[in-house]
């Protein structure tokens, strides 16, 4: 385990630090935040607005980005909005000012997979970036893992298959009638245990539980909103798309046509 990081080293991974960018205008946090986070044993980058952090994001992806919500040159939605239009999958976590609902709804609406409301405990802050980065290596998504490119995995254990879709966590894709379709880690997970168990109604509970673990606690809304996103993915590329189902009052539940 790389010291202070929170990592797992596995065989054929990169010794490399994991990598964080800060996106916020804000001097002082950015300041205190990466002489914290490198004393952590994270690699940290620093941008001081929208557009520079946009840059640097989809240049060089880093495992986790941090965005403020109030920034200059593009906000931190506009940011996160544009990255998730542009099929941008890696983890975000939005900073957002104390209390404020209206940002932090519309911020996973956009797609993002953590809230941090200001001010904040830098070990909070520490631990949400490193349960991410767990979540992250469940399905084959860290940066240095040894599986790469865009091959279907030879282990069959690594694939769940159910009719037109495949998906293969070592190499985190996700297929629909051959077709490749890009989903952040969060929209990953609620599909692979939706298709997991077809059929079978999953509560909204159970889906937070399978997307954050007891890491992260969001609320009904937020799963209604990836759930939300992941249809619209779906549809974009096949407007018949019909597979997943609201059960109103009780979830949500995976249809298969096809024998398990």
């Amino acid at each position: 385990m790389v010291k202070g990081s929170g990592v797992r080293y596995t065989p054929g991974m990169s010794l490399e630090l994991p990598c964080i960018t800060l996106v916020d205008d804000d001097l002082n946090i950015t300041a205190s935040l990466k002489m914290t986070l490198e004393s952590q044993g994270f690699k940290v980058s620093v941008c001081h607005d929208g557009e520079e952090g946009y840059k640097s994001l989809t240049q060089t992806p880093p495992d986790v980005a941090i965005l403020d919500i109030k920034m200059p040159r593009m906000d931190g939605l506009e940011l996160l909005q544009k990255l998730r239009a542009q099929d941008y999958t890696h983890p975000i976590i939005m900073l957002t000012s104390k209390d404020d609902e209206v940002d932090e709804l519309m911020g996973f609406r956009l797609g993002a997979d953590d809230y941090i409301t200001k001010p904040f405990s830098q070990k909070l802050l520490i631990a949400r970036i490193r349960a991410l980065i767990k979540r992250h290596e469940r399905v084959g998504l860290f940066r240095d893992s040894a599986a790469t490119g865009g091959d279907l995995s030879t282990d069959p254990q690594e694939r769940l298959v159910r009719g037109d879709l495949i998906l293969d966590d070592a190499r985190h894709l996700c297929i629909w009638k051959n077709q490749p379709l890009s989903l952040t880690v969060t929209e990953y997970l609620l599909v692979k245990t939706l298709a997991g168990h077809p059929g079978h109604v999953k509560s909204r509970d159970q889906l937070m539980d399978a997307a954050y673990g007891d890491d992260i606690y969001v609320d009904d809304r937020t799963i209604d909103s990836h759930v939300k996103r992941i249809r619209k993915k779906f549809k974009n590329l096949d407007e018949e798309f019909d597979r997943i189902e609201t059960l109103y009052g009780v979830g949500y539940k995976y249809r298969d046509d096809d024998p398990v």
